[in-house]
């Protein structure tokens, strides 16, 4: 019996048409009757292209994560992990920072420290109605005991205005011109420091004029003596001191009252006095002491 040549061979599996529910070989990928295309189903999960009715379908296999995958998940929640760590201990720390006590350090009102033979010394009062300058002191002295405390280098001396209770009343063992004296102070807080420097820089007396070159006036030894004093070695021509008789090579080692030790002092004070003040000078002129009162001038 001979074959159909438009008839495909079934292999005895169907498969329903969805369009015109005509049984078809599973063979076939279009429907004899209406065209449609089968294994196209709508609702019927079942049946499937190149899939019997009653077949059922296949399970989906899982995906598995490769390695690189499980390294980056990993990076990533140690990452997250890193910033949670740092975002809880930042603020403990800064809180930390806050709680800790600054240094509080006592003022006796000078222009800093240097270490000299037998204790410390400084340039100049540095802060006019300041403990130094109530006690007395003047830049040269040579501080040799604080209260109670051997000094001995600037390091120590920098401990000991730390240790020091702000208005503190202690006493002071000093030499000065070889000499040894004592007086007391009042240690102050720096704010209080800082307020009578800048109070004397704002007076409204203004600055005083006195008509010498600091930067080229120089300390030196007076000869035959343990003083020290400033020497002028140069007199600006029509200004004060040249017009009250001052002379280059003069030395100066008083100034209206106050001893003249340093360089620094000796302009502190000039500073320090009143325009148009006539203050009383005691330079050393070769072996001569001589006194010149100077009216000083105005900036």
């Amino acid at each position: 019996m001979s074959q159909n040549p438009e008839i495909t061979p079934s292999t005895g599996t169907t498969i329903t048409c969805s369009n015109c529910h005509s049984a078809m070989p599973s063979e076939l990928r279009f429907c004899r009757n209406c065209g449609f295309r089968l294994g196209t189903v709508f609702g019927d999960p079942s049946q499937q292209l190149g899939q019997h009715a009653s077949a059922p379908l296949a399970p989906k296999k899982k995906r598995r994560r490769s390695g690189m995958t499980w390294i980056f998940v990993g990076l990533l929640i140690f990452f997250v992990g890193a910033a949670a760590f740092t975002a809880i201990v930042n603020p403990v720390r800064n809180n930390v920072t806050l709680v800790r006590n600054p240094v509080v350090k006592a003022y006796v009102g000078v222009d800093g420290w240097d270490t000299t033979d037998n204790g410390v010394t400084f340039g100049s009062v540095d802060a006019p109605g300041g403990p130094a300058d109530k006690a007395g002191l003047v830049g040269g002295d040579i501080i040799t005991k604080f209260d109670g405390q051997e000094v001995r280098d600037e390091d120590q001396m920098d401990e000991l205005m730390t240790r020091t209770p702000i208005g503190k009343t202690v006493e002071v063992e000093y030499l000065r011109d070889g000499q040894k004296k004592t007086t007391k102070l009042t240690t102050i807080p720096e704010q209080e420091f800082r307020r009578l420097i800048r109070d004397f820089e704002k007076r409204p007396e203004g600055r005083a004029t006195f008509g010498y070159e600091d930067g080229d006036a120089e300390r030196v030894q007076v000869p035959g003596t343990n003083i020290y004093g400033v020497k002028l070695n140069t007199v600006l021509r029509s200004r004060p001191a040249d017009m009250a008789g001052v002379k280059e090579g003069d030395i100066v080692i008083e100034f209206d009252g106050v001893p003249i030790r340093t360089t620094d002092e000796f302009l502190m004070r000039v500073r320090r006095a009143l325009p148009y003040s006539t203050i009383k000078l005691l330079v050393m002129r070769g072996e001569e002491k001589v006194e010149i009162p100077v009216k000083m001038g105005k900036q």
